[in-house]
């Protein structure tokens, strides 16, 4: 039973990992809003790394940050200078104070991740590395399990942070710039989140101490047993003059 709670538990974390994956190489974090939109022939939509425009034409351009330390602002103004999403909009560079921070938190919970699937499968039942014990692979797939709650964390901590940005800024009645709405990355990563943390849960709850052995009183016995069988011990035979004269 605690080796399915172990495999289910890791199936689960693993399924949460490439779902990180997938949720930080994604493009669309964030989606241009068509609310108040005379014409929805232009779609805008942004992720950590790039940010790109498309039309009802098909075409779709894509620009890259280039530097670490800041977003450009003439790059992606080019980008959508081409594909004419300008027209009527003021474009404003984003903070990149925030996104950087995202980042940092989407490898930090990848490298995590990684380095639970791999201590996990060390910490399962079913798999026979040299002479672990039981109880020392308790412990292994414990510390599997809490890594797999650090990456799922570490996840639930960048989409949130954005997706509160992006709301900030949605109902902002001073803000000027174009107006976005949460994008399917985001929905991506709050399941992934959730995959993460449960997976972890299970392998932390499937951890079982070693059995250990009798004691009674605070001592242990050892019994062995001889190859001439079980000994019998008989009391001393008294002889009938001697218990008669106990009488006397």
């Amino acid at each position: 039973m605690l080796l399915a709670f172990q495999i289910l538990g890791l199936s689960l974390g693993v399924i949460g990992w490439c779902l990180e994956n997938s949720c930080t190489s994604s493009h669309s974090w964030r989606v241009r809003s068509h609310s108040g939109a005379v014409t929805t022939n232009n779609w805008q939509f942004e992720g950590l790394w790039m940010t790109c425009a498309a039309t009802s034409l098909g075409s779709v351009q894509c620009q890259r940050y280039k530097t670490v330390l800041g977003l450009p602002e003439r790059d992606i103004k080019r980008v959508l200078s081409n594909l004419n999403i300008l027209r009527r909009h003021q474009w404003q560079t984003p903070m990149a104070g925030y996104i950087q921070a995202c980042r940092a938190l989407m490898i930090i919970a990848l490298l995590l991740g990684l380095a639970s699937v791999i201590v996990s499968v060390l910490g399962l039942k079913c798999t026979k590395i040299g002479s672990t014990s039981e109880q020392a692979k308790g412990k292994i797939a414990l510390t599997g399990g809490s890594l797999f709650i650090l990456s799922g964390l570490s996840t639930l901590t960048a989409v949130s942070w954005y997706a509160a940005r992006v709301v900030q800024e949605f109902h902002d009645p001073f803000f000027a710039g174009v107006r976005f709405e949460l994008g399917a990355g985001l929905y991506m990563g709050w399941g992934a989140a959730c995959l993460a943390i449960l997976g972890g849960v299970m392998l932390c709850c499937s951890c079982k101490r070693g059995p250990s052995g009798p004691t009674t009183g605070g001592y242990s016995y050892n019994y062995s047993k001889t190859s001439g069988g079980q000994q019998i011990y008989r009391a001393p035979h008294v002889s009938e003059s001697g218990s008669s004269k106990a009488y006397v």
